[in-house]
């Protein structure tokens, strides 16, 4: 049987991934917080900030899971598997 994802659990996976990839260029912009002097407070507050948001973004994607797995009667873990790979890894166009 085939996985049936929704269009806003695709959204809200790509949301995810995007507010990851923010947390990923602070910290890469900033360098690792034990070098040096660390990172100033302003720096800090911008990744708190910026990490609060993916975590509330992971959160939003992973109870649209569990509600749509539920619902459609399908496996969580295959939904989420499923999820991830479409949107991670999608087929070229015209496959």
């Amino acid at each position: 049987m085939a996985i049936e994802l929704t269009d806003e659990l695709i959204k809200l996976e790509e949301a995810a991934i995007a507010e990851h990839t923010k947390v990923l260029a602070i910290q890469a912009g900033h360098g690792r917080p034990a070098d040096g002097d660390g990172w100033t407070d302003a720096q800090h507050t911008a990744w708190q900030q910026q990490w609060d948001a993916w975590r509330t973004a992971a959160e939003a994607v992973q109870a649209a899971i569990t509600a749509h797995a539920e619902a459609t009667e399908q496996s969580r873990y295959e939904v989420e598997r499923e999820l991830k790979r479409k949107v991670r890894h999608p087929e070229p166009e015209g496959e």
